[in-house]
């Protein structure tokens, strides 16, 4: 595949992520006992071994009073002491002590505390109020309170810079850039360029419901790039996090995984927000739904950060994680074409560089069972016959002629690595 732009070549994402992330399950409530047992899990449950590496902490880190974000002396969110008494650099010391790699989250601007303490920008003569736009109030979904940067003034690439370094100081590997919309590019440019000025390799991830007119620009510049809203449904009574998801949030991103296909590649992913899997039917899913929801992210090559609570993993749900040969259609790094759509029967295909097709059929109904066939012609095989593997069962089917069939449950998936047959 030619990517449709230059990915970011930071020399990270060769393949698309794995790991966790907080804010299906943990949400506003992040403490550094929670996500170090989190990290803790992944290792102990032998989930790492299977390439689930990134610990990531979201949204409600940073300290914040009625004017938005509390800021240190250079205009840069302060951690909140009270979840988080060492600071920043000793949750992601512990998660590096794990074998695994930190995350932390963002959003663009500058704070309206910075600007009314008119702080410092580290390294400069330049001040907050030299680079703010305090017209303009970008997104931030928890303390609000953040300006807009003027890009074109001296000191805006420096005050970005100044946060990207402190971030690399606390040990952090993937940074999530929240609240990004087109208006924002020249944030996302700035950050990124920071990034690589920050000394340290750092993931670079942009959320949410990224505008695919400027997926060209993504690419670009990130990682990963969020391709719709939220995959949760927040559905729980009296505030719970369960059911985290529900399989409308998961099914709606059939169609966007197919429409943005062409700008996955090595560097840059397109990425469907996080797999809940893991604690079982309490997530939302049944487990039918559930393989069908990785195996969806797998063909479409997404980033797999799971959002449940690993520290009450699901029997059923660790041996879908730590099922070799589907995580394996995620990591070969090609993103899947959808071949067929009808009704509520897909198929997806892609070859990988051994010449095998790797092919999913989905009934993505609710209701009533359905049989799904797709021709080795359509699939891409010319030799009218190929040795069939069922890769969730993880057992060979034979040589199979002319097409391949599957009765399919609601919400179930077949997935199947082809071989074409040689004469």
């Amino acid at each position: 595949m030619t990517p449709a732009a230059n990915a970011e070549d930071n020399g990270l994402a060769s393949k698309p992520p794995m790991g966790w992330s907080s804010w299906s399950f943990i949400r506003k409530a992040p403490t550094a006992a929670k996500i170090e047992a989190q990290a803790d899990a992944i290792k102990s449950s032998g989930l790492a071994q299977h390439g689930f590496e990134y610990v990531n902490l979201d949204d409600f880190w940073m300290k914040c009073d009625g004017s938005g974000p509390l800021v240190d002396g250079n205009g840069r969110w302060v951690p909140d002491t009270s979840k988080f008494p060492g600071g920043m650099k000793a949750v992601a010391d512990h998660v590096h002590g794990d074998g695994l790699k930190f995350g932390l989250y963002v959003t663009p601007g500058i704070p309206e505390n910075a600007v009314k303490a008119n702080s410092p920008i580290a390294g400069t003569s330049f001040h907050a109020k030299d680079i703010a736009v305090t017209t303009t109030q970008e997104k931030n979904y928890n303390c609000k309170h953040m300006y807009g940067i003027d890009y074109t003034k001296p000191g805006a690439q420096e005050y970005i810079d100044s946060w990207a370094k402190q971030f690399a100081d606390w040990g952090v590997d993937y940074l999530k850039i929240d609240g990004v919309g087109s208006p924002d590019i020249p944030d996302v440019k700035a950050w990124s360029q920071a990034l690589r000025n920050s000394g340290r390799p750092i993931h670079y991830e942009l959320s949410n419901n990224l505008a695919i007119a400027d997926a060209k620009t993504w690419r670009q510049y990130a990682n990963g790039w969020r391709t719709q809203g939220d995959v949760e449904c927040y559905c729980g009574t009296n505030g719970a996090s369960f059911p985290l998801t529900d399989w409308k949030h998961v099914s709606s991103r059939f169609d966007s995984a197919s429409s943005w296909q062409q700008y996955a590649g090595p560097g840059g992913w397109n990425d469907l927000d996080s797999l809940e899997i893991g604690n079982g039917d309490n997530t939302g899913l049944t487990s039918d739904q559930r393989r069908s929801h990785l195996t969806l992210w797998a063909m479409a090559a997404a980033p797999l950060l799971l959002g449940t609570d690993l520290t009450h993993l699901d029997a059923t749900d660790k041996a879908m994680l730590t099922n070799d040969s589907v995580l394996g259609v995620d990591q070969d790094a090609i993103a899947a074409k959808r071949i067929i759509k009808s009704g509520n029967n897909q198929v997806w295909a892609k070859k990988e560089p051994s010449g095998a097709y790797v092919v999913a059929l989905f009934n993505t109904a609710t209701s009533g069972s359905a049989t799904i066939t797709v021709n080795w012609s359509q699939v891409g095989i010319t030799t009218g016959a190929a040795a069939v593997t069922d890769l969730w069962a993880q057992k060979a089917k034979g040589t199979i002629k002319g097409s391949y069939s599957a009765t399919l449950r609601p919400g179930e998936t077949r997935l199947i690595r082809a071989v074409p047959a040689t004469s």
